[in-house]
């Protein structure tokens, strides 16, 4: 059959990220390159635990088809924690219960953006929401940052370029690919920016609540009191990714048209999950649970960082996240990155090429490393053979 797919369907032959996570799933290979948690830090007994009740309290229900903004105590308590932790006034109508942090930039995106509407984003940015954008056509612009997130001066000067630009996409928290964090300042001039030039920012945050280091930073929805600010976050992070859910947080006019968008997606989120989720967080401290996941996580970018600093060789830069569970390298001079990445894979040791972070012009020789699934002796090996393939590129 010949298949006249459209044209949001990539080109399967230039899947490069499919193509690297086959090649770093080689058991014989220390990778570097996914972004999972730790599976040892799930709450494996406690989700246990609060599966059983749900099935003792709730079972039919649970079961059951519901709406499609979510459950309402899973609701009520995401509200109560933007509101402790996040420092951000809503209610549970400006609430919306997701199927992971995936589908909220599917659908904001499927919402927001027509063929050749301007997306700007920071560069490098998350890859799946880059391919998640360009699949509804839209032109995605980068903007340059520095160790302190996007500049503003440069988000200006775009928005001024692109007067029509739909949408700011940006991840101030412990940024993937960099582990950059956007200051407090640039926060609120983002806001400030994005209300002068009528422009929605949507803001990612899964890994802000994973802080190992310096101070709290309210999100960039902290600053916001007309409703430009559209939140995303998750559990994949703080609990785990099985349970596929995540949320937004909007404007009430936003949210009811999401909600009417979401029902032709899957009509709801898996209910079953929400239940449990609710009734886990009713029942434990996730905050205790998020800090030792942070602690863990702390030990483990302290290693990976000392042993970059003593391995690479001299000139190879990186970035000092506080929090999260990324380090982004630069190594200098013209070093093609897929031609490391395949050295690397010589030594048994990947990590994820820089390409497929960038909405338009590569920097060469940058790459993302992952230390969240990695223990000290793979961190440890693991460079080590990096180290020498680097050496040998340059």
């Amino acid at each position: 059959m010949n298949f006249k797919f459209s044209k949001r369907v990539p080109n399967l032959d230039d899947d490069v990220v499919g193509e690297i996570l086959k090649v770093a799933g080689d058991p014989e290979i220390i990778s570097f390159a996914g972004g999972l948690p730790a599976p040892e830090l799930f709450p494996v007994e406690a989700m246990h635990q609060a599966a059983d009740k749900v099935f003792e309290k709730y079972g039919k229900d649970a079961l059951q088809y519901t709406a499609t903004i979510g459950n309402v105590k899973l609701r009520e308590s995401i509200s109560h924690r933007m509101q402790t932790n996040k420092f951000v006034h809503t209610s549970i109508d400006n609430i919306c219960i997701t199927t992971g942090s995936e589908q909220s930039i599917d659908l904001v995106a499927k919402m927001m953006v027509n063929e050749g509407d301007v997306i700007l984003v920071e560069k490098p940015t998350y890859l799946c929401a880059l391919d998640v954008f360009k699949s509804y056509g839209a032109k995605v612009v980068g903007i340059d940052m520095d160790e302190d997130g996007m500049l503003m001066d440069a988000l200006e000067a775009k928005l001024t370029e692109y007067s029509e630009a739909k949408l700011i996409y940006t991840i101030p928290n412990f940024q993937n690919p960099t582990g950059r964090t956007m200051t407090a300042d640039r926060r609120q001039k983002m806001v400030e920016i994005a209300e002068k030039h009528n422009v929605v920012i949507l803001e990612d945050d899964p890994y802000g609540e994973i802080r190992y280091s310096g101070e709290v930073v309210p999100p960039i929805k902290h600053y916001d009191e007309n409703g430009t600010v559209v939140y995303m976050n998750t559990f994949s992070k703080i609990l785990a990714p099985g349970m596929r859910l995540g949320w937004i947080v909007a404007d009430k006019d936003f949210i009811d048209a999401f909600v009417v968008m979401k029902q032709s997606a899957d009509l709801h989120s898996d209910n079953l999950s929400q239940y449990i989720v609710a009734q886990y967080m009713e029942d434990n401290d996730l905050d205790k649970h998020i800090q030792s996941i942070s602690d863990e996580y702390k030990k483990r970018a302290t290693m990976m960082l000392k042993e970059i600093d003593e391995q690479f060789p001299k000139g190879v830069k990186h970035s000092n996240p506080e929090g999260g569970m990324f380090i982004w390298v630069e190594v200098p001079g013209n070093v093609n990155t897929m031609d490391l990445f395949y050295n690397c894979v010589k030594h048994n040791v990947a990590f994820v090429p820089g390409e497929p972070f960038y909405p338009d012009e590569v920097i060469p020789g940058t790459f993302r490393m992952n230390f969240s699934n990695m223990k000290d002796d793979q961190i440890h090996e693991g460079v080590r053979r990096m180290a020498v393939a680097i050496n040998e590129m340059m």
